[in-house]
């Protein structure tokens, strides 16, 4: 685990490329690295680094394994709330702000929107860092043309809103699920058996956490047609979702808690919702056809 000052270091680098240059601190190359499959952009958020719910080792192997013009980086990327209650920052944790760097440095546009657990980033909007742009909400246009708002969302959840005391409270209780989650997933991989998540099973199952959600995106696509914008990106709630509200292309990106999913825009300009599962799937397939295509030159 690292110190405090160690994490200071590293979040300081974010915007400003502190430590940026310095190979040791740079995760080393692997196999992950090579052929990377491309997007024109990549959103991802709620990674919440800072906390043992982060799952920053298989986020690593997804920054690894993609690349894009464009990176989205769409709140609570580090978690400030858990941070002050709580020290928790390990080697992972690190590795995936220096890939970030790294990535920024080697020429893809990085853009940092803030979240509520970073919102000590919200005193560097409109500031570029280390070649990070750090912003509160803008338009992204995809390749077909769809102008798009790009924002975290919560100023959208009435519970963050009007009674901030009790997202507090709430945030507890979901670190107090997540820590349960861990112990009884490790008993299911022991017996063979998938990953199962009691937070998503609540969300889907209790009325008012359904009703919750609902208000929450029916909000953000109502914010995207008064700006006459074509649809929305957001992150915040942790539920990964594409569908149309009122013809509007409603979009958030999930987590990296549990979902680990990212929205990636292709070169046609068409948006989709990828798990690491996936990636790490299209990699593998990617790999084993290059090899085949290697033996079949050399036969």
């Amino acid at each position: 685990m690292k110190p405090r000052e160690q994490f200071m270091e590293n979040a300081q680098g974010l915007f400003a490329d502190l430590g940026g240059n310095d190979e040791r601190n740079e995760p080393a190359d692997d196999e992950g690295r090579r052929d990377p499959l491309r997007f024109r952009t990549i959103w991802i958020s709620d990674i919440h680094l800072g906390t043992t719910g982060c799952q920053a080792e298989r986020l690593l192997e997804f920054l690894r394994a993609t690349e894009s013009e464009t990176l989205y980086l769409v709140g609570d990327i580090i978690d400030g709330w858990q941070l002050k209650r709580r020290w928790y920052w390990d080697q992972p944790h690190n590795n995936v702000v220096q890939t970030v760097l790294k990535k920024a440095k080697k020429g893809t546009n990085v853009i940092f929107v803030p979240g509520n657990h970073d919102e000590v980033i919200r005193q560097f909007i409109d500031l570029d860092f280390g070649g990070i742009k750090i912003r509160d909400e803008l338009v992204h246009v995809t390749a077909d043309g769809r102008r798009m708002l790009v924002l975290h969302g919560d100023r959208f959840d009435g519970v963050i809103a009007c009674a901030k005391w009790l997202a507090y409270v709430g945030d507890s209780l979901y670190t107090m699920i997540l820590k349960f989650n861990q112990w009884f997933n490790s008993w299911r991989a022991r017996a063979g058996l998938p990953y199962w998540s009691l937070s998503q099973y609540l969300k889907s199952k209790v009325k008012n956490a359904v009703s919750y959600i609902t208000s929450f995106e029916d909000a953000l696509a109502d914010e995207a047609k008064k700006k006459g914008l074509d649809g929305v990106i957001c992150g915040h709630i942790h539920k990964a979702e594409i569908r149309d509200i009122g013809g509007v292309t409603y979009c958030n990106d999930g987590d990296w808690v549990e979902s680990l999913t990212a929205l990636v825009e292709d070169p046609s300009g068409a948006l989709r919702l990828v798990t690491w599962g996936e990636i790490m799937q299209l990699k593998k397939a990617a790999k084993e056809a290059k090899a085949a295509a290697k033996d079949l030159i050399l036969a």
